[in-house]
């Protein structure tokens, strides 16, 4: 079974080390990543896939329901807090659930198993492959057929994926994640968390800055920029 990826954010150690263990008792989850401030985890996530975010919500500078307003295309996010009173603006930024502080483990996977449920709902996809050049996806309540030479990006937008190709746009249930084994090289690059470009849509580079044929710009993610030059003949 594929394991859950998480990071904790908390400024208190001994409460991301209850967290920590939690998460060493379950087996279909692995801790990536531990952080004390809530920006390091954001530079983090801008740079890694995460399924879900263990977060304290008052923390010192940038607490947790500023970095979950940051975050687009966010990963399930379960508040941790000592106040009860947050509860609602933490379910206001879209988090799954809130844990109070001291967590007990069985309110914890309680927690985890709703996320868990969620994510494998969120995973399945409205996209059927045909063939090696062509699929079609259930938008606005039909089947339409994409080649796939014509499309220019894929972005993940929330639980949806939204196909644009040349004079038209669609969207569909599913995650990048999903779409990794149809759009790949290579003709697709996935090169940041919301973005699978088709290389032959590459019009110019600045860096890691990417201008598509239609005019839309996008950055890759720094970890991907070497890759993409690569794959684009550029050395």
């Amino acid at each position: 079974m594929e394991k859950l990826k998480c990071i904790v954010v908390d400024d208190e150690p001994i409460a991301r080390d209850i967290i920590e263990s939690f998460i060493a008792e379950i087996p279909f989850l692995e801790l990536k990543a531990s952080f004390g401030e809530a920006s390091k985890a954001l530079l983090f996530l801008q740079e890694n896939e995460i399924d879900i975010i263990f977060s304290d919500i008052e923390m010192p500078k940038f607490n947790g329901l500023e970095l979950a307003q940051s975050l687009t295309n966010a990963p399930v996010i379960i508040f941790i807090t000592a106040h009860r009173n947050f509860a609602l603006e933490g379910f206001e930024t879209g988090a799954a659930d809130y844990l109070l502080k001291p967590v007990r483990f069985d309110r914890f996977l309680k927690a985890v198993n709703r996320a868990k449920e969620y994510l494998s709902l969120k995973k399945t996809t409205s996209v059927h492959q045909i063939n090696s050049d062509r699929i079609f996806i259930k938008s606005e309540g039909k089947l339409i057929k994409i080649l796939l030479n014509e499309v220019l990006y894929v972005e993940a937008q929330g639980d949806y994926l939204k196909f644009v190709i040349n004079g038209a746009s669609y969207t569909t249930l599913g995650t990048l994640k999903s779409m990794e084994e149809v759009l790949k090289l290579p003709m697709f690059f996935r090169v940041q968390r919301s973005f699978i470009l088709n290389l032959e849509s590459v019009r110019s580079l600045n860096g890691n800055m990417v201008e598509l044929t239609d005019g839309k710009t996008i950055s890759a993610a720094l970890n991907k920029k070497d890759e993409l030059y690569q794959l684009l003949g550029i050395k």
